[in-house]
């Protein structure tokens, strides 16, 4: 296991999305400075996880899918960066077993409980629906569950979001952890609360800030409504 094409990732990538962007961060105090938990995020877009290697301080062990894995240059770069596969299709301890011994090493993990990318009205801070297994982990392993929540994450889709010119906005935010000393169905159902709120607040913090984009295109009319009349799960 290395951590070096990791930090090389985080440096020059960070700085990209540094020069293009003018993200709303929040919540960045309550991800500990040591020890193991579980970062367990929402999923809009695949940019989910270079925003999370931009903004989350740790080192993160992200799971992902086995889907992703079928593609073999995908899947050395993933696991040079220390990411590992889960098979959502079936019970698959061996995964268990190494997200449980890295968080016992003192790692982070990083989750995405909704199993694939959920936009929109889909999304579980809507639906309310994410996969099971996090609770259970937390339990065995003995390390807290930290929900995060991303929003717009997807602008970067498009091209032009790129140009340091743009100064593309997202939002990201961290809640306070959850301990594993509660029950695993309880700890599931305290992340979905977390979740919901969560997203609240960054949507409505991001709703009163708009973007020089957003004022010019109220100045012209093109946007009478502002982000105060529509989603930002919608947006971009």
């Amino acid at each position: 296991m290395s951590d070096v094409l990791y930090r090389v990732t985080r440096s020059i990538g960070g700085f990209i999305f540094w020069m293009s962007s003018r993200p709303i961060v929040r919540g960045l105090s309550h991800v500990p400075a040591t020890g193991p938990y579980i970062l367990v995020a929402t999923h809009q877009s695949p940019y989910d996880v270079p925003l999370l290697i931009r903004h989350i301080p740790r080192l993160l062990d992200f799971v992902s899918t086995t889907e992703v894995f079928q593609n073999r240059i995908v899947a050395t770069i993933y696991r040079l960066l220390n990411a590992f596969p889960l098979d959502r299709s079936r019970a698959d301890p061996a995964t268990v077993r190494t997200i449980i011994s890295r968080l016992r090493g003192g790692r982070v993990v990083a989750m995405f409980p909704e199993g694939a990318v959920h936009a929109g009205k889909s999304s579980v801070v809507h639906t309310r629906r994410m996969k099971s297994g996090v609770g259970r982990i937390a339990r065995l392993s003995g390390a807290p569950v930290l929900p995060c929540v991303i929003i717009d994450s997807a602008v970067y889709s498009r091209p032009r979001r790129w140009f340091p010119s743009k100064r593309t906005r997202y939002g990201l935010i961290v809640g306070p952890p959850i301990l594993p000393t509660h029950q695993a169905a309880d700890i599931e159902l305290m992340l979905v609360d977390a979740f919901v709120s969560l997203h609240g607040t960054l949507a409505v913090e991001m709703a009163c800030c708009p973007t020089d984009e957003d004022r010019h295109q109220q100045e012209d009319g093109t946007n009478p409504g502002g982000h105060g009349t529509k989603s930002r799960d919608d947006a971009e």
